[in-house]
């Protein structure tokens, strides 16, 4: 991976998003996947990143993604902390209609050309993987191909994730089950509308202590300050 120049922030000053590593140069335990990738089939928003100090130098596509053939992508939101060892499958499923689960099709030549209209007859793709914004994943968590996650939801080390995950929802184990909501279905509905992960970026260090550990009606009221600062430079 190769950064695009400029060093980390330096004090008083907040991580450009523009960077690969935010740390220090070459600091693989925080790198920013938006900036670091270089294929097709993973979107990623500003500040999400890796820990990549285990994965010997391979980018984010190499390391984190697997059975990406396409046309199945990775979206990931904005503000998302992954953890090392953490792999999401985006594709890799078999037909599983008849008695045999082999991959005849993958196989060029007879194999292929005998069973290419029965693989898309019976097209075992999931669609895209989606993540929401401000997720965190613990370590060696596996995302299965298809998977939707909310925002604020938490994966638990370990965790495999065969199925959705609402926002704002803790889930661990193997199949990943909920573990607690962090909030009840009418917060996460008002932490949703608050978005903070779309505030512009000054407005969120500065309300960055009541992100962290604010009530919802703090939040919901730096929202307010941060709409009506927004709608008087729309008219000025």
């Amino acid at each position: 991976m190769t950064d695009p120049g400029g060093s980390a922030a330096p004090g008083g000053a907040v991580p450009d998003p523009a960077r690969v590593f935010p740390l220090a140069e070459g600091d693989a335990r925080c790198v920013f996947i938006r900036p670091s990738l270089t294929g097709t089939l993973v979107e990623a928003g500003e500040y999400s990143y890796y820990d990549a100090s285990e994965d010997g130098g391979a980018s984010f596509e190499e390391s984190r993604t697997l059975y990406a053939f396409g046309p199945e992508m990775l979206r990931i939101g904005r503000f998302c902390s992954i953890g090392s060892g953490v792999r999401f499958l985006l594709g890799g499923n078999h037909v599983a209609t008849g008695p045999s689960t082999f991959p005849f099709t993958m196989f060029p030549g007879a194999w292929q050309d005998g069973t290419l209209a029965t693989f898309l007859a019976h097209d075992p793709s999931r669609g895209d993987t989606v993540v929401g914004n401000d997720v965190w994943f613990g370590r060696d968590a596996t995302v299965l191909p298809g998977v939707g996650i909310g925002d604020g939801a938490i994966i638990g080390a370990g965790a495999v994730v065969t199925r959705d995950v609402d926002p704002y929802t803790v889930v661990a184990g193997n199949p990943a089950r909920e573990v607690r909501r962090r909030y009840s279905a009418e917060d996460a509905a008002r932490l949703a509308r608050a978005a903070w992960w779309d505030w512009p970026v000054p407005a969120i260090t500065e309300h960055a202590a009541v992100l962290m550990a604010g009530s919802i009606e703090e939040i919901e009221k730096a929202a307010a300050s941060v709409l009506t600062s927004q709608n008087g430079e729309s008219t000025m």
